[in-house]
């Protein structure tokens, strides 16, 4: 199991089009991905618990990543944050 830390950098924060693309992009590989933010931790694969985590410019996630995909789930998923998640 791997973590990484991530700063939502997008304008509106991890909003529901990000979350769905988040849970899009983890669904993509064989690993089990939990996001967490001030001590509630959710699946990366369910949007309604992305959500719940009120995650806001600014804020920091925890992604842990485990399974066969591990290292290329959390390479890929720090990517997409870091772009933003490719909306702006």
């Amino acid at each position: 199991m791997s973590d990484v830390t991530l700063t939502i950098r997008n304008q509106r924060g991890l909003h529901a089009r990000a979350a769905a693309k988040f849970v899009k992009l983890v669904g993509e590989f064989e690993a089990e991905v939990m996001v967490a933010k001030d001590g509630q931790e959710v699946s990366g694969l369910s949007i309604m618990g992305l959500l719940m985590l009120a995650a806001a410019p600014g804020d920091t996630i925890l992604v842990s990543v485990a399974g066969a995909d591990e290292q290329a789930a959390r390479q890929a998923i720090t990517e997409l944050v870091e772009n933003k998640f490719e909306e702006n």
